[in-house]
């Protein structure tokens, strides 16, 4: 039987504070400082270690999102070089003829952003999609922050609550709850279905509406003469060569199966590669040796300058971690998240509506540290449970649950879920979240009732 400790309550008041913040349109930087001192002092009962342990929160924070830091300034780094060469113009020319408007540019992105993360995941995919495609968005009118949108709502939502082809999410989902992978996926179909439709449906909607009231400044630009390439002939080789090489990194990735941390660190190096050798072509060797500094620089400002405030704010949610929360407070400490969880579905009365929004509320509850596979041994966990004692079928519970964690956790509404894709678009991680929101739970609603009359 799990019990909640003054920790759990001060974990719940601080997240439900933060999200009324988020919705108000407030910075969350300081309610998540205080809420990591006070889950310290509720541990330690030390004023000393409490301080220490803010600073431990943000260092491992910063560590677990390195990744992401150094993918994220080494493809700005690229960019700029390509810029310098006028490589992104000459890539933009051939797509412009097909993406002409903003309908088929959110839509191109969305789905190119889609059948990659199924390939290699979303995180690499972010990078890739975003060097190639957002230049072309731009063009036509469809502003970062619905661009943003896209990638996040096909990446991170569609692809990776399906994960038809990797396969990882369901297996665990389905190992966790004593089924098969493939129940697991057929349950999942439907709904996944009817989630998928909500949402991007809605967000078009919004997107549609937000910009004809706000017609964007980039829809002037496609009028405009491209500007002059001082070395037409380098441009136009670097704008082949930089796709081809992507193009290589997805074909390596699927052929070895290299996914997740792995296949980011491949799109990572090749952007360091083609900076170097896209700025050697342009200023020749002993140039270069400034230029990729100073490129390199502008990178990891970019990539800070977006960061700063997410690590400080991961540092509270990654304290609903088990494993987080061991390496920062103390190795008895508990994964508070997992725990409010397990209470929630221990004291929740057994009917099958009851069950599914138990379900659903679980799977979003252990998606809040922005992970969207943490939260899925729970999930299945609790749908062989309630399966077992309510007579409901395991594979669609933990499909829903499936859905819920990693649309939530994935990540699509909440910042520190969501970095990737506002860093490669430069807009702010809290204002990508609020895009999302609306559609995102709407879409979990729809799929809940769904789910419940399935069952």
């Amino acid at each position: 039987m799990i019990t909640l400790s003054t920790l759990h309550y001060i974990y719940i008041f601080m997240t439900i504070l933060i999200l009324v913040a988020l919705v108000f349109k407030k910075e969350i930087v300081v309610p998540c400082i205080i809420g990591v001192l006070l889950i310290g002092y509720g541990y330690s009962k030390n004023i000393l270690s409490t301080i220490q342990i803010l600073n431990n929160a943000i260092v491992a924070s910063c560590v677990e999102l390195l990744g992401i830091i150094v993918v994220i300034a080494a493809v700005v780094a690229m960019s700029r070089a390509m810029i310098a060469v006028g490589a992104d113009e000459a890539l933009i020319r051939p797509v412009r003829g097909i993406i002409k408007t903003k309908n088929r540019a959110f839509f191109g992105i969305g789905l190119a952003m889609l059948i990659v993360s199924w390939l290699i995941w979303p995180s690499p995919a972010v990078a890739l999609i975003g060097a190639l495609l957002l230049p072309v968005a731009s063009k036509v009118g469809l502003t970062p922050i619905w661009a943003a949108v896209a990638m996040n709502i096909f990446g991170h939502g569609a692809g990776l609550s399906s994960d038809f082809f990797i396969q990882g999410a369901p297996s665990i989902s389905a190992s966790a709850a004593g089924v098969a992978t493939t129940d697991v996926m057929s349950a999942s179909l439907p709904l996944w279905a009817v989630m998928c439709i909500t949402v991007v449906a809605i967000s078009y909607f919004m997107m549609r509406r937000e910009l004809k009231h706000n017609p964007q400044t980039a829809v002037e630009e496609i009028e405009q003469v491209d500007r002059q390439i001082e070395k037409p002939g380098l441009s136009k080789v670097m704008a082949v060569l930089i796709p081809v090489a992507f193009l290589a990194d997805v074909v390596l990735m699927v052929r070895f199966h290299v996914t997740g941390g792995d296949a980011t660190a491949l799109v990572t190096g090749t952007a360091l590669i083609l900076m170097c050798i896209i700025t050697i072509c342009d200023v020749g060797v002993s140039e270069a040796l400034e230029k990729t500094t100073d490129y390199l620089k502008d990178g990891f400002i970019f990539a800070i300058r977006i960061f700063a405030p997410v690590i400080v704010i991961a540092a509270f949610f990654f304290m609903g971690s088990e494993s987080f929360a061991q390496q920062v407070l103390g190795e008895n400490a508990t994964g508070l998240l997992n725990d409010i969880g397990l209470f929630m579905a221990e004291h929740v009365p057994m009917n099958k509506v009851s069950i599914a929004l138990v379900e659903t509320a679980v799977g979003m509850i252990t998606g809040l540290d922005g992970s969207g596979f943490s939260g899925l041994p729970l999930v299945g966990s609790v749908a062989q449970t309630f399966s077992a004692s309510g007579g409901i079928d395991a594979a669609t519970l933990a499909a829903l649950g499936q859905i819920s964690t990693v649309w939530v956790g994935g990540g699509t509404i909440i910042p520190w879920g969501v970095i990737p894709v506002a860093a490669i678009c430069g807009v702010k991680p809290t204002d990508l979240a609020r895009k999302n929101l609306i559609p995102v739970l709407v879409g979990i609603a729809v799929t809940t009732v769904v789910a419940i009359v399935l069952m």
